[in-house]
């Protein structure tokens, strides 16, 4: 399975292969949503904006904040724990397993009301992950990012057993660094895919990652039925490139820019001290 976060640089032909499909249909039948991403290189991020319904001025403002070593041991084991602010005091944190076989995992974590099993799919590539979801204080996540709160008193104990199934050994909550913020940037708009009588409308989402670098990641995806994933998948498409949105570049996506992007100064700082 390959995992969008792991995409090589692509060609023209995008297109998932017949391989690629027998795997991910066994995964679409244990999903309960799968995602449609799409990242948009840089040079080419303006005229996608300008393209799409969006309305830069109506964007939420949020943070975002990663947990790991500054080697990245959990990135490398599949684990990502993250945490949010997000404007108005509120914030969520999750434990995600990624990739993930959703055969392998305890009846009791599939059963909880908080865990969601979700296909991400970016042109040329797919990923199945697990998520256990939490809530939290934008002011409580940020007291864990300045040190002041531990991160384990913001996950629940339902995420804290995720984690000791699955971190690497002797890597324990108390031993993760906090990687960021990221500041981001998100909008939402409605789009009828196709000009039919009664076709449906569907919620995308766009958001903007900011770096502190001065390079930016901007995403836009949509969330479907796992059922209806290769008719919506195709129309989505269609929808974008008639917007002039060329989907056929490079895909970095947020997370992985992120974990990269961090680690590495978190690296540099281990290093130097």
């Amino acid at each position: 399975m390959t995992a969008p976060d792991d995409l090589p640089a692509r060609g023209p032909d995008t297109r998932l292969t017949d391989a690629d499909i027998a795997r991910l249909m066994p995964l679409l039948e244990e999903a309960s949503s799968m995602e449609l991403k799409v990242s948009i290189p840089m040079p080419a991020q303006r005229a996608a904006i300008a393209g799409l319904p969006l309305d830069p001025i109506e964007a939420q403002p949020r943070q975002v904040f990663f947990f790991d070593t500054p080697e990245l041991t959990l990135d490398r084991a599949g684990l990502v724990v993250r945490a949010r602010r997000i404007q108005g005091g509120r914030g969520d944190t999750v434990v995600k397993l990624r990739p993930v076989e959703p055969a392998s995992l305890p009846a009791d974590v599939k059963r909880s009301q908080a865990f969601v099993i979700e296909v991400d799919a970016l042109p040329g590539g797919f990923v199945c992950s697990g998520s256990l979801r939490g809530r939290a204080t934008a002011a409580e996540v940020k007291d864990v990012a300045d040190g002041s709160l531990a991160l384990r008193k913001i996950l629940s104990k339902e995420q804290r057993a995720l984690y000791a199934a699955h971190a690497p050994e002797g890597v324990s909550l108390d031993d993760l660094v906090v990687l960021g913020p990221t500041f981001i940037l998100k909008s939402t708009f409605m789009a009828r895919l196709v000009e039919r009588r009664g076709a449906p409308e569907r919620r995308f989402v766009a958001e903007m990652w900011l770096f502190p670098d001065g390079t930016r990641v901007l995403e836009v995806s949509l969330k479907c039925l796992p059922s209806d994933a290769f008719q919506v998948a195709a129309e989505t498409r269609a929808y974008l490139a008639s917007r002039g949105i060329d989907i056929t570049g490079e895909q970095q996506t947020k997370t992985r820019k992120a974990l990269s992007y961090f680690g590495g100064l978190a690296a540099e700082e281990a290093a130097s001290s």
